[in-house]
């Protein structure tokens, strides 16, 4: 489901920032039915609502940041790098919680690296300003992504509230900042046709809603040594996708360099694993 994210954004004719904000306000409105429907308790929470303001913040970025890597580089290659978010943590682990980080993950990121490289191709001044631009926000993507994934733990493990009603609260949250943005940039709330209509309904129900809420229920019962494998079924569709919906022009050395890439960000899932 989440493999569908960046193509529901390539194919919604609105910007990148509208795309984010009817995303997570329409999945704002379905985890809050989903809450009513469960009858989920709600305790006190003023306790997290810095922390869950802070969270709505960084998930703003991350997905703004990604939606405009989308329409820079394609749905696959802006997934892909996304997902770089795994370094990141591991980095931030091993400089500031003094966690030890295993030789696969010495390993995985100039893999990473390399297999980057030959998915964007070895000719670098081919690449357009646009195209640079789109793997600048690409990293930013993976950086606001990973900051938004320590601060969901913090705010989860300082408090009693369902996962459910935090991932509720977040939304809401980052739909205000990303509506907020869209005031400011003078963008338009408009949804001009039926496919952006049902691409952002994809992109809130399927995504934001359905598809989370899966990963967050299936992945505390399956063994940690498959997570890893398991989500980067995401990126591996959205490569694919690209190509066969968008018809992205890729060579066996750009497939080569997927096939590197995705090896190299399982290696930094398990070095982390093995580390913690």
């Amino acid at each position: 489901m989440i493999s569908f994210s960046a193509v529901f954004v390539e194919v919604a004719d609105v910007s990148p920032n509208s795309s984010a904000f009817y995303r997570v306000l329409l999945g704002s409105g379905f985890l809050l039915l989903i809450c009513v429907y469960k009858r989920c308790a709600v305790r006190p929470f003023s306790r997290i609502l810095p922390m869950a303001c802070l969270c709505g913040f960084l998930f703003a970025l991350d997905l703004l940041f990604w939606h405009i890597s989308i329409r820079s580089i394609g749905p696959g290659l802006a997934t892909i790098i996304s997902n770089f978010q795994v370094f990141i943590l591991a980095a931030f682990g091993a400089v500031f919680l003094k966690e030890r980080l295993s030789p696969a993950y010495l390993y995985a990121v100039p893999l990473a690296i390399l297999g980057l490289v030959l998915i964007v191709g070895l000719k670098q001044e081919g690449l357009d300003l646009q195209y640079r631009q789109g793997i600048l926000f690409g990293i930013l993507t993976a950086i606001c992504y990973a900051g938004f994934l320590l601060c969901f733990r913090r705010t989860q493990s300082s408090s009693h509230q369902s996962e459910l009603f935090i991932l509720l609260t977040v939304s809401i949250f980052a739909s205000v900042f990303l509506g907020l943005k869209m005031i400011y940039s003078q963008d338009s709330f408009l949804i001009p046709n039926l496919q952006s209509g049902f691409a952002l309904l994809g992109l809130g129900l399927l995504c934001q809603t359905v598809g989370w809420l899966f990963i967050t229920h299936g992945l505390p019962k399956i063994r940690t040594s498959l997570v890893g494998l398991i989500l980067l079924i995401q990126p591996t569709l959205s490569f694919i996708w690209d190509v066969l919906l968008f018809q992205r022009p890729t060579e066996i050395v750009n497939w080569a360099g997927v096939i590197i890439t995705l090896t190299a960000i399982y290696l930094g899932l398990r070095g982390r694993e093995q580390s913690s």
